[in-house]
């Protein structure tokens, strides 16, 4: 019998949910985690800021305008939503990351985040 093992956060424990409302992850499962296919790395599970939402829109990604072919409602401050990790770390560089949701965040991120930049900004 084959056993596939759960995806594990940052901390090393099973992969926790980082939000339903809006459905977010690269699965539209509602969890940060991620495969080969995943060029974005779409691991860290943020909560939206304003200032995140400018940052990268200035870097050419929206994410605030709804998009329903898609299905993508657009983000508003407060929303939980599975970012790239490498957006995430420029934001951090530039001083306007979002908090972190550690247990949510898919171990994969720390192939590019430094665990100490998202202990930081945890929640």
């Amino acid at each position: 019998m084959h056993v596939v093992n759960p995806p594990l956060n940052v901390l090393g424990r099973p992969l926790e949910t980082c939000g339903r409302t809006p459905m977010t992850g690269y699965f539209r499962d509602g969890c940060c985690r991620t495969e080969s296919a995943d060029r974005g790395l779409h691991t860290v599970c943020a909560v939206m800021t304003d200032a995140f939402l400018t940052f990268s829109k200035d870097q050419g990604n929206d994410l605030t305008t709804p998009w329903p072919a898609a299905s993508f409602p657009g983000l508003k401050a407060g929303d939980r939503w599975c970012v790239c990790a490498a957006r995430w770390l420029e934001a951090f560089t530039a001083g306007c990351a979002p908090k972190v949701d550690l247990e949510a965040t898919d171990q994969a991120t720390l192939r590019v985040v430094p665990l100490a930049a998202l202990a930081e900004c945890a929640l």
